[in-house]
């Protein structure tokens, strides 16, 4: 725009020259996205603006024009066909596929919900149900999850301009609540590991898999992703550079990162794992040829089947019923509470971005060292006790009297 100079009117300008002019923002395009502006120094019948009244009565008329004809069009769009037109796709391209199929759920839930509403209906009576309706009917974390992707679908509505304000904002957000992850003792990974016939090939895979996540603390998806390539039997170190998006045996993507980038990762590996890893390796090439770790058909092994290993054997042991990453929380335990190491090391291990990251899951974990410097400060502090008065002091009355 050239120098000009604002009127009383929104949209209206005079430029150097006295003449009169409008230009305004009406809103996007439904189907591009893109910016719709009007301009213009003339009326509808071809005569120059006199007067910034005149102007304003044009872009009064051309508003009115656009809502009429194309604005309200973006108003009355329904929920269904916003997400699979515009957020759907836009969400699917910025995050990775794992991610997208564990929201998928969720985007799917409002669709249910509020598939056929118009986005301009949805009020914040609507949003409140909603809200109130996830925590009746699954855990606050899972809620939490659910409403922060119904929240996200309607702001990006009023970043495209379907929606002037995000009315589920108005309402209270379902905190993420806390959540207490399960895991092995030392003593529970033992009952486990007695209930495994590692002359049975198949339990035999399983006991390295449960052996190898406990011993490792790695992901599960890192798990999966383990190759024969990435472990050095000779220096005792195995390199965590891969993950994995898995949808079932014939299709799966090896990803050349973790999870962050930190998760790039080499750790030691103790003299027994080797042993057990080179028992296993052995034992896998007599009836497949695999590189995958921990595969019994030569591809890698699901989550699904990584859960219902799990499940098994801690029924048969009698302990608590873990998840996969109820492992990764077990190595962590099992580091803290066995050989009391420090955060950094584990850290490290874990693949964490920070010791911050750790303390946040862990810190509770170290609370055994407490007691021991408890009983390290009784009697450490030396002195005696003054055997006369010392202070010539007489000024609180309240002691004077009761004394």
């Amino acid at each position: 725009m050239t120098t000009a100079e604002k009127t009383k009117y929104p949209g209206v300008y005079k430029d150097s020259n006295g003449n009169y002019f409008y230009q305004a923002y009406l809103g996007r395009d439904p189907v591009t996205g893109k910016k719709i502006t009007k301009k213009s120094r003339k009326s509808s019948n071809g005569k120059p603006f006199t007067s910034a009244t005149k102007a304003n009565a044009e872009l009064s008329k051309i508003r009115a024009q656009y809502l009429e004809q194309c604005g309200q069009a973006n108003y009355r769009i329904t929920m269904e066909t916003f997400m699979k037109r515009n957020f759907l796709p836009k969400y699917k391209a910025d995050v990775k596929t794992s991610t997208y199929e564990s929201h998928e759920r969720s985007f799917q839930r409002i669709l249910e919900r509020f598939g056929d509403k118009r986005l301009e209906d949805i009020t914040v009576l609507d949003c409140d149900e909603y809200r109130t309706w996830l925590l009746n009917n699954y855990s606050q974390s899972y809620a939490n999850l659910n409403y922060i992707s119904f929240r996200q679908v309607l702001e990006y509505a009023v970043k495209m301009d379907f929606l002037k304000v995000n009315v589920a904002k108005r309402t209270k957000a379902i905190p993420k609540g806390r959540t207490v992850q399960a895991f092995w003792t030392k003593s529970e990974f033992e009952q486990v590991l007695s209930q495994c016939c590692i002359d049975i090939f198949e339990q035999h895979m399983s006991f390295m898999l449960i052996w190898l996540y406990f011993m490792t603390g790695m992901r599960v998806g890192e798990g999966q992703a383990l190759k024969w390539s990435d472990v050095d039997l000779k220096n005792n170190t195995i390199k965590i550079f891969h993950n994995i998006d898995y949808k079932n045996k014939q299709n799966y993507t090896i990803n050349n990162y973790t999870k962050t980038a930190s998760g790039m990762r080499v750790i030691s590996i103790d003299q027994t794992t080797i042993k057990y890893l080179k028992r296993w390796k052995k034992a896998q090439q007599k009836v497949i040829k695999s590189d995958f770790i921990l595969s019994y058909d030569g591809e890698p092994i699901s989550r699904s089947t990584i859960q219902r290993i799990l499940v098994r054997y801690a029924k048969l042991a009698g302990v608590t019923i873990i998840q996969g990453k109820g492992l990764r929380h077990s190595h962590a335990s099992y580091l803290i509470n066995e050989f009391n190491a420090d955060v950094l090391t584990v850290s490290r291990r874990l693949g964490h971005s920070s010791p911050d990251i750790t303390l946040k899951y862990y810190a509770h974990m170290w609370n055994r060292n407490d007691s021991i410097l408890a009983n390290r400060m009784a009697d450490n502090i030396s002195f005696s006790p003054a055997e006369e008065n010392k202070i010539n002091f007489n000024g609180n009355q309240h002691i004077k009297k009761n004394n």
